[in-house]
């Protein structure tokens, strides 16, 4: 161990997850009281140089971010610690959208932008749930993630918080690393946060992530905050917090330094500390708790499968080794884009046919992989393909809840109920019909499954946007979905000999299109759209929808009815409106138009469609073909080119 201003280097050493129990003061004269190795192994000495090895001192690190305190004054403080009462004034622009707040990394680094928003989550949570409690920092690797978390700390700190605990892993996987300094950053994947959070009955916890939208300095950033069950912050308190950020006059922050979060352990400062932890260890051991890992292990060990994850530079390139390849047998070279960079190797982390075509190209090709997936910047979406098909995220958690009860342990008893959010094709409800569960719809916002969880009515859900999760956590979690694929291809194949044919993922899907009906489904986004006409169109399309008839005509669709989505939460009565405007004809078609609440710029515009067709001879249609009449019509009645100036979508799924 090297204190946090020397240089280290490490030449032919492979780390284990083997803990090393040591005390040591360190330059601030707080206490180390452990260490340990990360279970993210590093793979050659060629990994490091003195310069990458630098184990640095962060105490300078926030004195660039613009936190004023020039007029600060101490106020009564905890043992130990002196607490500053930091002046500021409101700033506009804080309400939160569908997960958080998500801005441009240059709007977070204005003067207290961040530090106003956190102390605004403070004022807005009751004392008791946060006061001497514990609470979880986890994030996605991005640019501006180090400063941050200095920031929120120390607010924390100075709002009473007794302790932090903070992912972080210090191995490397990539011997092509050259220039990115893990070092300090925080890794802990969303879902992995969640998990965190009810392992260790904490009382909560950040998420510094913008998820699937680009990092780097002239991209995005974001926060957010989850709940004691793990679960995304609900309406009550986001309103709480943007109703605070436009009256805050003070922040609390504490007088502490940096804290160095490039080594596991726990560093204290008074009755506050700070304790960094390996990102994997407790994800890990919950998927093996869901799972069969000998199941999967006996399919990813086949000579005759072939598996590729795609990290896309993302946080889940901190567990795609640890669990698919040192767990489950899969071989390293299985794993694309397996280094987690600040700004995602410039990629643009969604992991989608348009942002992941590195992915599809590989699945498309001739005599391509048996199975590819990928997932997002902060771990929680997926997109799962076979051998030239792709599997659309409705027709996924639908599958998924089919198989379920044979394939993953987890659900041995059967699954307790379904829900998907409202724009997500119908293919789940036919799930739900057939195994008489309970059913459920709701907005969008994997916030809205967290009181049917907690009450034991769900247990499998998805939304269209590739979110995939269950009840094992309060968020939707891509690795989970993966390893719920694998689990059923794994369980499907259990018998097969060596030669004989594997059940592919087309082979699973068009089963289930035979049993159960295919949803034709696509959706199209139309990002960064001006956000007056944006507004303005589907102000238009409420206008139409209060107006509509039953009966009326739209070409050659009837209309059942058309709304603008609202929603009554079943267990707690609360009500959330203007959620989606809606089209549904007599034959079971859908057109939904909504704004997304997770760009952060401008306005991003999402045209949903959806016709269902029990003829199986039809299955094998493109779905671009199958929906052409329901997809001009949903242009013509929106005026969307009139009101938004753009012809053309920028994703299509």
């Amino acid at each position: 161990m090297v204190s946090s201003t020397s240089c280290l280097r490490l030449e032919n050493v492979v780390f284990s997850s083997t803990y090393r129990k040591l005390r040591q003061t360190n330059a601030h004269g707080s206490v180390l009281l452990s260490s340990a190795t990360c279970s993210f192994s590093l793979l050659s000495s060629s990994l490091f140089s003195p310069k990458l090895a630098l184990l640095r001192n962060l105490h300078s690190v926030s004195s660039s971010v613009p936190v004023k305190a020039s007029s600060s004054t101490a106020i009564a403080e905890p043992e130990g610690i002196k607490i500053n009462s930091v002046p500021t004034k409101p700033i506009e622009g804080q309400k939160t959208g569908t997960s958080g707040l998500r801005k441009k990394v240059k709007v977070f680094k204005g003067e207290n932008y961040l530090a106003n928003w956190i102390q605004a989550l403070f004022n807005s949570l009751p004392p008791e749930d946060y006061k001497n409690g514990v609470l979880v920092l986890g994030g996605d690797g991005r640019y501006f993630n180090i400063e941050a978390s200095q920031i929120i700390i120390k607010i924390a700190a100075g709002n009473g918080v007794g302790k932090i605990l903070v992912g972080n892993c210090i191995g490397l996987i990539d011997p092509n690393f050259e220039s990115i300094k893990q070092n300090g950053k925080v890794f802990l994947s969303t879902p992995a946060v969640s998990a965190v959070i009810r392992k260790r009955k904490a009382n909560g916890g950040f998420i510094m992530s913008a998820s699937h939208n680009p990092g780097g300095p002239e991209y995005d950033w974001g926060i957010k905050f989850n709940y004691n069950s793990g679960q995304p912050a609900p309406e009550s308190i986001t309103d709480k917090i943007y109703g605070n950020t436009l009256s805050i006059a003070e922040i609390k922050m504490a007088d502490i330094p940096d804290v160095d979060l490039s080594t596991l352990g726990v560093t204290k400062y008074g009755n506050f500390s700070v304790e960094v932890v390996d990102p994997v260890s407790d994800y890990l051991e919950l998927m093996e708790n869901v799972f069969d890992f000998e199941l999967i292990k006996s399919l990813l060990s086949r000579s005759d499968f072939r598996f590729i994850f795609d990290a896309m530079h993302a946080v889940t390139g901190a567990y795609a080794k640890p669990i698919f390849v040192d767990k489950l047998g899969a071989s390293l070279d299985s794993i694309s884009n397996g280094v987690p960079l600040e700004d995602f190797g410039h990629g643009h982390p969604d992991p989608n046919l348009t942002y992941a075509k590195g992915l599809v190209d590989i699945m498309y090709a001739e005599n391509g992989p048996d199975f590819g997936a990928a997932s997002d910047g902060d771990g929680d979406r997926n997109m799962v393909l076979g051998r030239g098909f792709f599997v659309t995220p409705s027709d996924s958690v639908a599958i998924i809840a089919a198989n379920a009860q044979e394939a993953i342990p987890y659900f041995t008893s059967g699954p307790k109920g379904l829900a998907r959010s409202m724009p997500t094709s119908g293919a789940l409800d036919r799930v739900a019909e057939k195994l008489n569960l309970p059913f459920f719809e709701v907005p969008t916002g994997w916030k809205f499954f967290g009181n049917l969880m907690d009450a034991g009515k769900l247990s499998i859900c998805g939304e269209e946007s590739f979110g995939t999760g269950s009840d094992h956590i309060r968020e939707k979690d891509g690795i989970w979905a993966v390893l719920a694929w694998l689990s059923i291809i794994a369980y499907r194949n259990k018998d097969k000999k060596p030669g004989e044919k594997l059940v592919s993922v087309a082979d699973v899907v068009q089963e289930h299109w035979a049993t159960y009906g295919r949803n034709f489904f696509s959706r199209y986004d139309y990002e960064e759209c001006d956000s007056e006409g944006a507004n303005k169109m589907i102000q238009y399309l409420r206008d139409l929808v209060s107006k509509g008839i039953p009966g009326d005509k739209y070409g050659n669709y009837t209309l059942q009815f058309a709304d603008d989505f609202t929603y009554t939460d079943p267990v707690d009565g609360s009500v959330v409106t203007k959620q989606g405007v809606r089209f549904v004809f007599t034959d079971g078609s859908r057109i939904i138009f909504r704004l997304s609440g997770t760009g952060s710029a401008g306005a991003t515009v999402r045209i949903y469609i959806e016709q269902f067709e029990p003829d199986a001879s039809k299955h094998e249609m493109d779905a671009q073909i199958a929906l052409k009449p329901l997809i001009d019509l949903a242009l013509s009645v929106s005026k969307l080119k009139d009101f938004t100036g753009r012809d053309k979508p920028t994703v299509i799924t």
